[in-house]
């Protein structure tokens, strides 16, 4: 098992990548809701087994943006943006806090 240093490290790597981003080692709740919501695009995808493309032109969104979405890259969007988009594919979205 790598030590926390290690998983540092890595995680340091990867915010300069180009695939997928992780959450942070200690993610705020802002950042986890955040995910949680991206999340939900990549579940409506793999249930639908539309493609990115596809997925694109439902939101009304050029597929690099999708992509962004689906790997995580949020800086681009506002959470706002983010919710906005997913009430089209789920119209009745209902967010609770707790």
């Amino acid at each position: 098992m790598p030590n926390r240093a290690e998983i540092r490290k890595v995680l340091k790597k990867l915010e300069k990548s180009e695939g997928t981003l992780a959450l942070p080692e200690n993610p705020t709740p802002l950042e986890k809701f955040r995910h949680d919501i991206q999340q939900k695009f990549v579940r409506y995808i793999l249930k639908t087994k539309i493609t990115q493309r596809e997925m694109a032109v439902l939101l009304e969104i050029d597929e690099g943006k999708m992509s962004k979405i689906l790997r995580h890259r949020l800086d681009d969007f506002s959470t706002d943006r983010l919710i906005s988009l997913y009430e089209k594919i789920n119209p009745n979205l209902k967010i609770k806090v707790s």
